[in-house]
Formats: structure tokens, sequence, C-alpha cells
């Protein structure tokens, strides 16, 4: 066993401590534990150290044979001391007398919103071992070396592959110990083995596909004891065949004869070389620090010897591994001067903290606040209403979510402020409170904070932000402040804005039904309507949401229950034939061509689950049955008694190596008889038709759903289903794997099943197949005279009707020369581009339509797949609305019916009762009406601001003003006060017209960006711009896993990942501009990268199928340097061990600035890429060489062993 892991400094005592503790609970103790829907039960809690796992079992089981649950060690993010879980909330009568201090709660997962599993022990010092194991062991997991997380990896699913064998027989198994406690049978001892057909299942787990032979080759070599079954050690060594092959080497590491001269081994002389020539690491100049490097690599002690030494196989696995990352780990320490103003650094922000999701209806909770701020950010928001009694509640007002009590956030931000972190906290008060209520929480902050929370200046001379040394461990509080002398109520005036979406301030929200125009269904809608106009979802789920704390109780280890039998793809076998014993005598006269020995395997319909062999001998047909039987719950198949196998594909495969033998002949199976193509008839498949004919097929004939079935042009094997969906044409990719047709992971015994299984069921989304183009309607196509004609049939629409999703950047300045040109300034953005050829573009911009401009003057740009708001929207302006009552029994009853002068149609929404829609009704009529009043009205609007004078005494840098900046440009800048806003408002005023002011304003104020208030999803927008325009604050949506998200995560790595990165000093000078490479030239030197992204292993996607990667590489930063590098091909059905070799070259102008994206996506059967992981980090941060590169989930977690090969270079340019 390998001891516990510490760093270099740790004391003997503190290991020997952790190995007690350890060993403690590895042997397991009794404890109570919580589940979120039924009551606390007695469980056997223990460590399985083997697979770094918590499991827990049912009292009297064998808690590591047959267990209820399970947990990774390597997923938890905390132990927590104590009844603070919502499971002790839920079951608070059953646990009112447990004291607190044998309670404990693992928070764990790999999303924003971590699960819990919540305990009791029985004692004091039992939950005081539990807390304290735990925490050894997640400071293990953390530095455990790359062959121990391998081996532990196996090890789990190798348990998991015997569970799910274990649960699959347990029936049998209870009978067994039914007659154990009779005595009439002995105890059989466990094997610990699995089988080949165990082994083919547990394939797609890990996104390995291989023939089945060739899987039985690499069964059959490591099977030393010719069993058909093997242990954990032959699984291990099975393991290393499928990933590693040494006739492959040169594929990964070129130059792996340069090191490894013998052929088998990497000694450490050529290991130090290895580091100093293609690594430039000096750890190859010392024998000792390089020696130990492979020790604490490999830790065997085995291997423990002088000149510790690799080999070959061992060293490609460390290229892959942590240990070899392309991030240099000394910015996991502060590197940074943090003696500089707060406003020249930027600051990790999150926007409304408390929300585990949507702004509409998600849970607001304390644990968001934990993950953001163990996450490093460093300024978190609070939305503060009153409560009902007399203190604060936090939640996203006027909306369905949740809402969490005042006093506990405080407590809960005191507990976690400071633990990713030292440096200062900002929270950011979103104040709607009355000035009673304000009171109480200015009392509260000094309560609860203490001396934490900066109420004094940190120098009275000062003329400048303090810095982050300056504040450690301190907290801020940005709010209003009353100015000198002013009453608690004063008044200001505002120029009127176009007053953005904020839920907050919506008239009325609930959730209303809409019919889907496809399946005419009627879903529910998350519905907001504001002062002018009404907003709705894309769509509501329901269901109410998971319960922070594990709403879903963690389940044991996933059985790997084998998709099929062995024999099911094989090309022998023919299923159950419909014309039974007839049609396999006619199918083997027909191919008797093919000699003797020519057979097939078919159901049995005599004998109902046994199967039977018809094969071909001198002119006759000769039919055998197939029988089964149960061995010690096993299911073996045999022809004769004596000779039983554990599968049919293993009893054919012996008979056409062995004769089969019986009293009047000896024959051997040679040739199956091959499938018959049932589909060559039908009307939809078209033989000899390409995908582009294809396509001008299914243009002409315009409708969703129709569709043709044809050869592939890349693969004769595969087919294709060309069909309509949704404005364009798809191509969905079938494989014919053995007998089978495979569309996804849906496999079917022929073209004819897969065609009519998809006219009933939805082939992409919700569109089945049910148009086909048959030979008829293809010469009524051609026929056609005009492609336009079609489409003014009714249910045919024109395709050039639908918004082109070609966006364009303007590179200069144009000014129209013509009428139906476009005249755009520098960083316009043109929409829906169309590209004809002649090198003139048309498009949208200022107001004209589809006008034309040089296609020179622009640069496409990438539109983010990210739902950028709500699905629609209605203005209600003018609008009539109308109660609609339907037929009973029909659709729904209760319509409310929105028609205004603007709107093509009514658009009718429906709600489940008369006076919700009386209500909603009320509601949109009054709002038309204000609408139209508030439309009149184009004035100063004065405003009325209430601030407590205890809250506002409690400000004093970060202090809330509207932005005015003429009242910056009369009196200067003013380092305390910090404005916010709309990420639509910073970009038009930060990225575009008043750039070189917010540089300026930047060096000494701060400023805070948000999201737009139409992100009612809560997704985010793309943070750097603003970031390069200066501002600090950019906040983000933390709890949602997108890609600006992942490009925050990525940012601030840096540092320590203390959430204050310093800006470049370039970026204070006069003459800066984030848009101009020349304002650089002579300050930052280019740096030229050379790119191999070489390999990956273990892609996991989710959802069922074998992954079929490929990866981006993106640089993200300046706008000159931006762009995507380098997309690969892609690599069919491999996600264990995929190999690419594609290359790249590229220049970094400001590298200060820039971030290197890597996502890896896998192509599903439609062409679509789907996220697989990825990886952002600065690009100053890397180290060069042959490198891993650790990917994460889209939540920024890192995947189990997922990682990418590369090999980098860095030359910085003279």
């Amino acid at each position: 066993m390998n001891p516990v892991c510490y760093n270099g400094g740790a004391h003997d005592r503190l290991i020997h401590e952790a190995d007690q503790l350890i060993s403690h609970i590895e042997r397991g103790s009794m404890i109570l534990k919580l589940y979120p829907r039924k009551r606390p039960e007695r469980r056997s809690l223990s460590v399985r150290r083997e697979t770094l796992q918590i499991i827990w079992a049912r009292a009297g089981i064998p808690p590591k044979n047959m267990f209820e649950g399970a947990l990774d060690i390597r997923d938890i993010k905390e132990v927590r001391l104590g009844k603070g879980s919502k499971h002790f909330e839920r079951w608070a009568e059953e646990v009112k007398r447990l004291e607190s201090s044998k309670c404990f709660t693992i928070y764990y997962g790999s999303e924003f919103k971590l699960r819990a599993a919540s305990f009791a022990a029985q004692t004091d010092k039992e939950c005081e071992a539990w807390v304290k194991g735990i925490r050894f062991l997640i400071e293990e997991a953390v530095n455990a070396s790359y062959p121990l997380q391998i081996e532990r990896w196996l090890r789990k699913e190798f348990y998991a592959i015997e569970n799910a064998h274990e649960k699959k027989l347990s029936k049998c198994f209870a009978v067994k110990l039914f007659k154990l406690k009779l005595g009439r049978i002995s105890r059989v001892k466990k094997q610990h083995t699995i089988s080949l057909k165990e082994v083919k299942g547990f394939l797609p787990k890990i996104n390995c596909k291989i023939a089945t032979n060739k899987l039985r080759d690499i069964f059959q070599e490591v099977d030393t004891d010719k069993r058909g079954e093997i242990g954990f050690d032959d699984f291990s060594s099975l393991y290393q065949k499928l990933i590693f092959d040494e006739n492959n080497v040169h594929d990964i590491f070129d130059k792996y004869s340069l090191y490894c001269k013998n052929g088998s081994t990497i000694t450490l002389r050529e290991f130090q070389s290895f580091l100093r020539v293609e690594q430039h690491d000096r750890l190859g100049d010392d024998e000792a620090v390089a020696s130990q490097f492979i020790r604490d690599y490999l830790r065997d002690p085995q291997r423990d010897i002088y000149e510790p030494y690799f080999t070959l196989n061992e060293f490609v696995e460390m290229l892959f591994s942590k240990q070899n990352t392309i991030w240099d780990s000394k910015h996991d320490a502060v590197t940074q001067d943090m003696t500089r103003p707060l406003s020249h650094y930027w600051i990790s922000s999150s926007h409304n903290t408390y929300l585990t999701g949507d702004q509409f209806s998600s849970e607001s909770s304390l644990e968001a606040y934990v993950r953001c701020l163990r996450s490093g950010c460093r300024c978190i928001e609070l939305d503060c209403w009153d409560g009902p009694d007399g203190t604060p509640f936090i939640y996203h007002g006027h909306t369905l979510t949740t809402k969490i009590r005042f006093m506990d956030v405080l407590r809960t931000i005191k507990e976690h402020a400071f633990v990713a972190s030292d440096y200062p906290l900002i929270l950011s008060i979103e104040d709607n409170c009355t000035l009673p209520q304000q009171r109480r929480m200015a009392t509260a902050f000094q309560d609860v904070f203490g001396d934490m929370l900066v109420v004094q200046p940190f120098d009275k001379n000062e003329t400048c932000l303090p810095s982050p040394e300056n504040l450690r461990r301190k907290i801020i509080l940005k709010h209003k402040k009353l100015p000198e002398g002013a009453e608690e109520t004063s008044f200001s005036f505002r120029q009127e804005e176009v007053k953005d979406l904020d839920l907050r301030n919506s008239i009325k929200n609930g959730i209303l039904l809409l019919e889907d125009p496809v399946d005419k269904e009627w879903n529910p809608h998350a519905f907001v309507l504001t002062e002018s106009k009404l907003y709705y979802t894309e769509h509501y789920s329901n269901q109410q949401e998971t319960d922070a704390e594990s709403d879903g109780e963690p389940e044991a280890e996933a059985p790997v229950v084998p998709q099929e039998e062995l024999h099911f793809g094989e090309c022998w076998f023919h299923g159950k034939l419909a014309g039974n014993r007839q049609e396999a005598e006619e199918l083997l006269r027909n191919h008797a061509h093919l000699g003797d020995g020519t057979f097939l395997v078919r159901e049995s319909v005599t004998f109902v689950g046994d199967y039977c062999l018809s094969f071909w001998r001198q002119g006759k047909v000769n039919h055998c049955r197939i029988k089964l039987k149960q061995e010690r719950g096993v299911t073996k198949y045999y022809l004769i008694d004596t000779v039983c196998f554990d599968s049919l594909y293993s009893l054919i495969t012996h008979y056409r190596q062995h004769p089969l033998r019986s009293q009047e002949f000896l024959i051997t199976l040679r040739e199956p008889v091959p499938q018959p193509n049932k589909h060559e008839g039908k009307e939809w498949f078209h033989p000899f038709c390409t995908r582009a004919r294809a396509e001008e097929l299914l243009r002409k004939a315009n409708t969703d759903g129709a569709f043709l079935v044809r050869p592939s042009e890349k693969d004769n094997s595969s087919f294709a289903i060309s069909f309509r969906t949704q404005r364009e044409i798809k191509h969905c990719r079938i494989k014919l794997e053995g007998r089978l047709y495979t569309i996804g992971t849906v496999r079917f015994e022929s073209l004819v099943e897969l065609v009519s299984y998809y006219e009933k069921n939805p082939l992409y989304k919700k569109v089945t197949l049910w148009l086909p183009i048959s030979e008829e309607l293809v010469r009524r196509i051609i026929a056609e005279p005009d492609d336009n004609t079609v489409y003014g049939t009714p249910g045919y629409m024109d395709p050039t009707a639908f918004t082109s999703k070609v966006t364009v950047k303007a590179l200069y300045d144009y000014r129209a020369r013509l009428d139906d040109e476009l005249s755009f300034c520098k960083q316009a953005i043109i929409t829906n581009v169309d590209k004809p050829d002649g090198g003139w573009w048309r498009g949208d911009y200022g107001g004209k339509k589809h006008h034309w401009f040089p296609a020179n003057y622009v640069q496409e740009i990438e539109v983010p797949h990210i739902p950028d708001g709500p699905k629609g929207v209605v203005d209600v302006l003018g609008a009539v609305v109308e109660l609609v009552v339907g037929d009973e029994g029909g659709a729904p009853r209760w319509l409310v019916r929105i028609q205004s002068p603007q709107m093509c149609g009514p658009f009718d929404m429906a709600a489940p009762t008369r006076e919700i829609a009386l209500e909603w009704l009320t509601a949109i009529k009054e709002a038309a009406i204000s609408a139209s009043a508030r439309s009149l009205q184009h004035k100063k609007m004065e405003r009325t601001w209430r601030i407590a004078k205890e809250m506002s005494d409690l400000i004093v840098y970060c202090r809330s003003v509207t932005f005015n900046q003429e009242r910056i440009r009369n009196k200067g800048f003013i380092y305390n006060e910090m404005s916010s806003f709309p990420e639509t408002k910073a970009e038009r005023l930060m990225c575009q017209q008043e750039t070189p002011f917010f540089l300026k304003y930047h060096t000494k104020q701060l400023s805070r960006i948000y999201p737009k208030g139409q992100r009612i999803d809560s997704s985010n927008y793309n943070p750097v711009p603003f970031w390069n325009a200066g501002s600090q604050m950019v906040a983000l949506n933390y709890q949602t896993p997108d890609k600006p998200m992942q490009i925050n995560m990525g940012k601030f790595k840096e540092n320590g990942g203390c959430g204050y990165v310093l800006k470049p000093e370039f970026m204070f000078d006069e003459g800066y501009n984030p848009y101009s490479k020349k304002s650089i030239e002579k300050k930052v030197k280019p740096l030229l990268v050379k790119l191999r992204l070489i390999g990956a292993r273990h892609l996991i996607k989710t959802g069922r199928g074998t992954t079929s990667p490929s990866v981006e590489v993106e640089i993200i930063g300046a706008e000159y340097d931006s762009g995507t590098k380098l997309v690969t091909k892609t690599v069919a059905d491999n996600g264990l061990n995929p190999v690419w070799n594609d290359i790249c070259e590229f220049e970094v102008k400001n590298p200060d600035l820039a971030l290197i994206r890597f996502l890896v996506q896998d192509e599903d059967m439609f062409g679509d890429r789907n996220f697989i992981g990825q990886a952002v980090f600065p690009i100053t941060c890397l180290r060069s060489g042959y490198r891993s590169v650790p990917l994460t989930n889209a939540y920024s977690e890192e995947l189990e062993l997922s990682s990418l090969m590369v090999h980098i270079a860095f030359i910085i340019s003279k």
C-alpha cells in the first residue's frame, strides 16, 4: 500500500497520525446515514483504499462486495463538521438529540452545484477520525502519481464489472446462502475474475471500439491460465495492450529512438538528456533530482534502485500524465507584485452569486457562495430584499427563485472568505431594502465580520486605492453612499436610458403553455412581463430542482452490462428468420457455391431460448441444436454435453478452428451465409446517389422529413440517411458492423428495420422520416422548372427567408458609393451576411438590410453558440389582449391571446385556470396602456435614493455612483468611486466610443461589468474585450458552464489562483490602444508558437456511444491575435488513445493578453460537434516541449485521466 503523500516539510508525526486514521476508517464503522427522501438508517461506512472510495452498505453485508453507495474521494471538495446540511434540516426531529460534534457532511461532485452525503457517528472521536481521515485522503488523491491513479481507476472498473455480475446473480446467491445455512452445500470461494463477454461490455465505457476477434486474441494472450476468465492483473495487462502499441510508438513520440537506444527502456541518463534537449528543463542538469523524479513517479519499492529507469510504455504514459503538464507550476503560487493599487488588477468577479441556475426559478443557495469563494472569486453579489422578520432575504427579487437568510449568507461568507485566497473580498450589495432593514444590515455586517470589515481608509492621506497586500483578509462593501451632509432620503436626476430587462423589475412572471408548431403539444415556458415587453424562455422544466445537497442519492457504481451477446453482431448469426427452418435451407442452397462448411446460426423456434446451427455438407442442409444450461449461475452453450462454452461466439469460433464430430461425419465450419439485403428494392434506397446529388434533390423537395438512404462515399461498408430538418439538410451515418446497422448507439438487424423505426420515432430533434424520395418523386423534381415554384406550395418555406448565420466585423471604415451599399466604421458588426462570388458580399447594418459591401474590408467572426436570453419577445405596446375559451376536453381551455398591428398573427399562451389567465390578461392590458403613455415621455426622470446613514458609513472604497462622464472630465477621477455597467452599455462605451477615456479611468477607478438582463438563462458574455479595456471586475455567472466562464477560470489560474491578476505595464501607457498592435510594438515582444497536437487519452463522452474526437486550438486575447489556429481531423470511434499529429504555427503579437484554449469535441452521427473537454491557460504560463494538457469538464473541473499530448515551442521574435 502506498503511503499518504504530503508536502516535503510535513512532520513525521503528521504522517503517522494520517496512517493511523486512514487504517481506522479503512476497517469501517457503524454510522447513521441521512437520506434526502427516507429516514436516516444505520449503515456500515468504510474506505476502500485500492480504489480511493468511500462506500456504505447495509449492516451485515460485506461492504466491499455488495455495497449500497459509493463516492470517489477525488471528487470531494470539502468535508464539513456539524449539522449544517439540508439533510439535517429535513430530518430535524430524528436527529435533534444528536450532538453537532458527532455529525459531518461530505460535499462532492464535478459541477457547480455539489452533492452532499451526511452522516452521524456514534462518538465524537469517531466523527473526528472520519473528518480528519477524509481530509488526509483528499490530499493523497491530489498528490497521487499517474500510475497509481491508473491502477485505482482500473480496480474501480474491475470491481464495477464484478459487482454487476454479482447483482445479476443475487437471486442465485440468495438460494446458495439459504443452502449454506442448511449445510447442504460447501462454501464456494469467490474467484474475482471476469470473462471475455464482460470485457467486451466494458469497452464502450472507455470509448474503445475493437473487433471481437481481435479482442479475443488479446484476451487469450493475457489469459495465462487459459481458463476463459481473467483476474485483475491480467485485466490490467489487457488495458495496457489496448492503450499502448509498441509498433506505433513513433506516432506518439517521434524521437524515441534517440532516448531509448535499446528499444525497451529509457535509462536515467537518457531521461536527463531528454529533459535538457526536448523539455528545456533544468531538472535534467541534476542527476539526483532527475532520479528522484522517476522514483516519485513510479512509487514502486521494487524499482527504488540507484539508477531508476522507465520502460517504454511507462515513459509514454508519463508524457500524458499530470506530472508532465504544460502548465508551469511556479504559477500555482502568487508571483506578481501585490503592492499596487486595486485598480491595477483584474479581479475575479461573480454575478448573481447566490443562484445555482437560471434567474427565473433556480435555487438561491448558501453553497453557491461557498463554491464561488473556494474557486478564488474575490467579488461576490448580495441581492438584498426586505424579509418578514425585520432582517433581509437574499434572492432574485420578483421571481420564482428561492430565498436565503441574510445572516446565514454573512456567516457562510465569513467561514469561506479566505480559504482560497488571502486577498481582499468585495461584497457588491444590490440593496432593495427599506431604511429600517438597511440599518439591521449595517449592524449585521459589523457584528459578523468584525475587524475584517473595512470601515476606515487604510491611509488618511491616500490619493489612490490601497493595494491587495494592504487589504489582506479584509472585506470591502460596494454600495451607494450618501453625499456629505445629505439626508437618508435624497434626490438625484439621471437621463432616461433604455431600461435593460431585469427580472427584479418585472411586473409579473410565471409558467404558461405554448403550442409546439411541430408536434402540436402544449409545453411549459417561463414568461416575464416588463413595462413594455413580454419575454418567454426556450423551455421550462417543472421538474423540481435537485437539492444542492444531493437530492439525487449517490448510487453505487453503475453496472457495466454488456450491450449485447458477443454473437449478436456476427455475420453468421441471422437472428429469428421469418421463414424458420425453410428459410435457412433456402439461404444455404442459394450459397452452396461457397462449399461444404458454409453455415449460419439462428434462433430456434422449436426450442425457445436455444439456437440452431445450419450448415451445408455434400449437397444437403444439416441442422444441429445448440443447447443452453446453467452452471453456478452462468449460462453455458454446447452441442456435446462434455464440451461447453461460456458464449455462443466461443462455440462457433471453436468449431471454425476444430472439426465438429458426429458418428456420420467430421466437418469444420467455413464461410458464413451472407446477410440478405432487404433494402435494395425499397423506394427510399438510391444505390448510386452521391451526397451532392442527395442535397440537390432534398433542396427541391423542400419539406422536413423528406429523406433517402444511399451508400457512403467515404466508406464502402457504410450508408447514410440524407434528410431535411429545420431549414437545413443533414446526413446521418449508418455503420455496418458485422451484420448490424448502427446509427449512433442504436443497432438494427436491417436497413428496412432502421428506416421503419425512424418513420415512427424522431431521428433528429422532432423530425421523423415520412417522405421517401422515390424514383418517381425524383423524376417529378427533375422536371420542376424552377426551385421557387415549390416554395409557394402550402407547407413549404423559402430557405432565403431564413437568417444567415454568418457575421463579420469591419477591419476598416467604408463609405457607400451607391445607394445599395453599406457605410460602416471600423469594428462595426455586420449580420445576416450572404457571400456570393465576385468580392462583394451583402448584409445588414445600421438599419439597412441586404446591402452590398467589399468582402476584403471585413473578417468573419464566430458567433458563440450561447443562449443569449429569452427564446422570444412580444411587444405589448398598443397590443389588444383577450381571453379565449377553448373546447372542453381538447387543447388547453384558457388562452390569453395577444394581437398587435406589428404581429403577423395572434400570439396564444395557455393558463391552467381561468383565474391565472385573467391575472395575466389584466397585467398585460395595464402594461400595454402604461407603455403607450411612457412612449410619449422623453424627459429627465427623478429618482429617489433611500440610503440608511448606518449603511452609508460603512462604504469606504467602492462607492457606487451612476456613471457621468462629463462630471469626471470636470472634477477628475475619484479613486474611491466606481460605476457598474450592463455588458451592452460597456461594449458601446469601453470597446467602441470611449476606449481611450476608459483606459485612463481604469488606472484610477474600478468598474464592474455585469450580464444584460435579457440573459434570464444566466448565460454569460465574452469577458475578454472588457479586460482588454481595463475593467477590473468583469462579473460572470459562475453557475453556468459556458465558454466565457471557462475563459474566466483560465484567466485567473495565474498568480496562484488568488483572484487578482496584475494588468501588464503597457496598459498604463498613454498611447496604448487595445485594437492597435502598433501601440505595443516597442514594449512587447511577439511570440512565435509552433504546436503539434499529437494525441489524447481517456476522452469520455456523456451518454452512450463511442467518441469520434477532434481538437480545436484557439487564441483568445487582443483582437488582432484572436482566432482559431488549428482544427484537427476527426478520429472515428476512438476516445481511448486517438492520434492526430496535426501541426500549426502562429504568432502572438500581445502574449500578455493571450489565452490558449484547447477544445475537444465529439462528432456525432449527424456531423454535429458535441463538447467532451477543454483547457484554458494564459500563454505566458506554459512550458515548452512534449507536454500533457489535462482536460477539464464544462465547469473547469478536472476529468479523470483525460489529457491531450502536444509538442509546443515558443520563440520570442526579435
